[in-house]
């Protein structure tokens, strides 16, 4: 199967922000474990863009990450990044595949099966999947779909699916368990005091081992048996893209 990195930091490039101090940042800590996504504001013109993704591509390269840029796929191919992603309203996906071509990473962007599986047929590498939960970090985005609605698009394709969309620690495992190879963030780590430590903690939940599941007990006819007890130890065993 294709394979890339489990988080993906999208640069956050809205007034006030300071998207290359996060990069550095959440490299500092991740490595070549992170991917990052360059995105600028549709009013950012494309010689600020450019410098921006020049600058985020060399902060990669020398930790040996991966560099996409979403939309801006001339921008992409200027670079040399790994690739690209598209989302609705940017070019389709075969249009996509045929300016990046063959061996790029291309992500696509989808929110029900149907869409996820013709973005795949089309030539997308790794699904980006959401809204996943509420966020601020973009306008005009639709209702969430949850870990459930990334269960079905992840059901429905044979890539990595990321999930998107008010991403936060105590919310990965729940969208892992949906079949979410991993997870974009924004401004879980551009917004937080410590763009480190958020982008650890993140990571953290990413490679936690799951909970254990958990074993029928069988039908005990009064309460839980209390912990230290015979029928307690005899109950208590336990057992990405």
């Amino acid at each position: 199967m294709f394979s890339i990195g489990r988080l993906h930091l999208i640069t956050d490039s809205r007034p006030g922000r300071e998207p290359l101090a996060v990069v550095e940042a959440a490299l500092s800590v991740a490595g070549p474990e992170l991917v990052v996504q360059v995105r600028v504001e549709d009013d950012v013109d494309d010689r600020t863009a450019y410098e921006l993704a020049v600058a985020v591509a060399a902060r990669c390269a020398a930790v040996g990450a991966s560099c996409l840029v979403n939309d801006r796929l001339h921008l992409a191919l200027a670079i040399g990044a790994a690739g690209g992603h598209v989302g609705a309203r940017d070019l389709p996906v075969h249009a996509a595949r045929r300016v990046l071509g063959p061996t790029a990473v291309l992500g696509a962007t989808a929110r029900d099966p149907e869409t996820g599986a013709a973005a795949v047929a089309a030539g997308a590498s790794y699904l980006g999947v959401g809204p996943c939960h509420a966020t601020s970090t973009k306008n005009g985005l639709p209702t969430p779909i949850g870990p459930e609605g990334v269960r079905r698009v992840a059901s429905a394709v044979p890539v990595p699916v990321i999930a998107i969309g008010g991403v936060t620690p105590d919310r990965i495992p729940a969208l892992l368990a949906a079949g979410a190879y991993g997870v974009a963030v924004v401004g879980a780590v551009s917004s937080a005091a410590d763009p480190a430590r958020a982008t650890a903690d993140l990571l953290a939940a990413l490679t936690a081992p799951p909970p254990p599941a958990p074993r029928d007990r069988g039908p005990f006819p009064g309460p839980t048996p209390r912990e230290g007890s015979p029928v307690y130890r005899r109950g208590a065993g336990a057992a990405g893209w």
